[in-house]
């Protein structure tokens, strides 16, 4: 063998060599997919203190009641602080009803600045009312001026769990509600799952 074609081989398996080792130093392709996990959510889906929120006048002679209510956010439902009038009603079915109506006008209000830059957004759209129950329902009733499940279900959802949160609307854990046609009310309760995903069925069970 000549001195060049010695040199040749040795540059050759020089080349080989740092081939070699590049290939183990970098960073290999695969055709497996790699699971890294879900996207983080941007939206914090919090505020701090609590908010009266539009939609509602206190009075001054009156001390507002801290209420929750559920609003949408990250695609699901997270509860936010508010506040509503003391009510005056010395009758326990009149100061439920007016609870009941403070916290839908809540849900029907748009979110504050503040909720909406933090991602809460609400699925309740008004014209929508809420009075007591008809002659017949059993106690602690409630009617909506649309038949529940006629509402978008992440509205409903709201709703539900808005009016489960609160105990002067809430009947062991479920809320009793119906709508204005001729059907009778049913119990529908919030679940950690409903809470989750407001876009799915509310679970219900016929009054008793």
């Amino acid at each position: 063998m000549g001195v060049r074609e010695g040199r040749g081989l040795v540059a050759l398996a020089g080349i080989a060599v740092v081939a070699a080792v590049a290939s183990g130093c970098g960073i290999r392709t695969t055709s497996v997919p790699v699971d890294a996990g879900a996207a983080p959510s941007r939206l914090p889906c919090s505020v701090s203190g609590s908010a009266s929120g539009p939609g509602i006048a206190t009075r001054a002679q009156q001390q507002p009641v801290p209420v929750r209510v559920y609003l949408v956010c990250a695609s699901g439902l997270e509860a936010v602080d508010r506040t509503v009038p003391q009510t005056a009603e010395k009758n326990p079915a009149d100061g439920r009803l007016a609870v009941a109506r403070a916290l839908l006008n809540r849900l029907v209000a748009e979110p504050t600045e503040t909720e909406r830059e933090a991602g809460f957004t609400t699925s309740v759209q008004g014209p929508l009312a809420v009075s007591a129950g008809r002659d017949g329902d059993p106690e602690g009733a409630l009617r909506l001026s649309r038949q529940p499940e006629d509402l978008p279900a992440a509205a409903l959802s709201q709703i539900v769990c808005t009016y489960a949160e609160n105990g002067t609307t809430a009947d062991g854990g479920t809320v009793l509600l119906g709508g204005p046609g001729p059907y009778p009310v049913r119990h529908y309760a919030c679940t950690e799952q409903l809470r989750e995903r407001p876009d799915s069925a509310v679970p219900t069970r016929p009054a008793s």
